[in-house]
């Protein structure tokens, strides 16, 4: 089995590199709880290349304006209709700035008008290694003032054959887990397993 690679996908409009040190924090968390074999450094693909069809995840993330092209819908929408699982993050830190409003419209075009559904707390993705009773963990970027102050309480995806293809928060992890893991040591609680399990739910599911 081919070592877990955590793929960031670069795509035209917006900005998606908001996160730069998460990606090697999640894979850290990946080498401390799992026996999973992950590749140390990220990788960034572009969203109109092929070499996406390589792996089983990516991630995806920006506070800007998100608008494809039509190589960039083509392949998002090849990619998770055949199995890839895509976690998109709105650093934005609100529920209707305008990162969420032009995701949102990509999605509907592309899926349908209702295909981006809230899932619910019990969900399989909130067990799927860490046990999350209350459905999605709150960060500090709902509530620091800057967005919305509000707890975002529910998560977004889009389904195909009963899987989760787009994982969608406006819950801002991306930011949240975005320090160098070395300073983990510091939290009473390590606010990263979230993504342990998002990771092992895409890989497992």
């Amino acid at each position: 089995m081919q070592p877990f690679t955590f793929v960031r996908l670069q795509y035209l409009s917006g900005n998606w590199d908001t996160d730069p040190r998460m990606p090697s924090n999640l894979l850290h968390s990946l080498i401390e709880y799992t026996t999973v074999k992950v590749n140390e450094q990220e990788k960034i693909i572009p969203l109109d290349s092929a070499e996406l069809f390589n792996y089983p995840f990516s991630y995806m993330s920006g506070h800007r304006l998100v608008q494809f092209n039509q190589k960039e819908r083509q392949n998002f929408e090849t990619y998770v209709r055949n199995g890839g699982f895509v976690f998109v993050d709105d650093c934005n830190h609100d529920i209707d700035g305008l990162f969420a409003r032009s995701f949102e419209e990509q999605m509907k075009q592309i899926f349908g008008q209702s295909a981006l559904k809230k899932i619910p707390n019990d969900h399989k993705i909130y067990s799927s290694f860490f046990t999350f009773d209350d459905g999605p963990p709150t960060t500090s970027f709902e509530l620091n003032g800057w967005g919305d102050d509000l707890v975002h309480d529910y998560l977004k995806a889009i389904e195909v054959n009963g899987r989760i293809g787009v994982l969608y928060s406006n819950k801002d992890y991306g930011c949240e887990w975005d320090y160098d893991f070395r300073n983990k040591r510091w939290l009473a609680e390590d606010n990263t397993k979230f993504g342990v399990n998002i990771i092992m739910y895409a890989l497992t599911s």
